[in-house]
This record gives C-alpha cells, structure tokens and sequence, in this order.
C-alpha cells in the first residue's frame, strides 16, 4: 500500500497591516490567486503544533494522521526542511531548496499506515509553484 502526501508552503500573505497577528493576516492579492489556482478550498483543521513546527515536529503530525491522502500546509524554513527529509531524492526543480510561497511538493510513501512514515521514503511525484500553474 502507499500513502499519498502534499506538502505546501502557505500562500503569500499581506503585509498592509504589519501589526496583525501573523494568523489574522489574509492572503495578498497574488497569495488568493495562488491558492485558488492550487485548489485550496478544502476542507482545514488547524493544528497549533504545525505552526513554525520544525521536521521533526512535522512528522510527530503526520504519523498520526489518518486517510490515505494527507495535506500538510506550513511555513518555511519548517516545510521545506521536512521535504527534504522526506524525499528518497529530490525533484529536477530548480525552487525546491528555496521552496517558494505557494510551492507544493506531492509524494507517495510506501506505507500502509501514517505511523509508519520515514524519512527518506517519499517518491516526489510532483513539485510546482504557483506561477508555473497559474497560465
């Protein structure tokens, strides 16, 4: 059995009130174009422990999750350092090690249950950015 995993960067947020709270800030103009373009209209819970959440962090969460395709949605540098370590070998794309606002890596890993996620393990089927999807 495999398990399917999208890691995301969120999308670009707004700066035009500096003082709100990084959660109360909504997504700039090209932040909400990205997400729609990546379809980012499902269904969300929050996970406080996510939150700037470090790799290993990251995969506390995801060896609890449950159902065979997963949605991880973060900040970076704690994404991309947990795609990195997730991955058997990185995608040919020249923005993975900076993974950019937006990006979105899609993996399968070869378990048939989230506790038994390891690093390494991930086939990187896919990795995109925003604007390669936009047209």
């Amino acid at each position: 059995m495999t398990r399917r995993l999208i890691l995301m960067r969120h999308a670009k947020s707004s700066w035009d009130h500096p003082g709100l709270d990084d959660h109360a800030r909504p997504l700039n103009g090209r932040g909400a174009a990205s997400a729609e373009a990546l379809g980012l209209s499902a269904p969300v819970t929050v996970l406080e422990a996510l939150y700037h959440a470090s790799p290993q962090a990251m995969m506390q969460v995801l060896r609890q999750a449950k159902g065979r395709a997963v949605l991880m949605l973060g900040h970076n540098p704690g994404i991309a350092e947990f795609a990195h370590h997730l991955a058997a070998a990185p995608p040919p794309h020249p923005r993975f090690d900076d993974y950019p606002t937006g990006a979105a890596m899609v993996a399968d890993l070869p378990i048939a249950d989230w506790a038994q996620a390891e690093g390494r393990s991930a086939t990187v089927l896919d990795f995109v950015i925003p604007r390669e999807i936009m047209g």
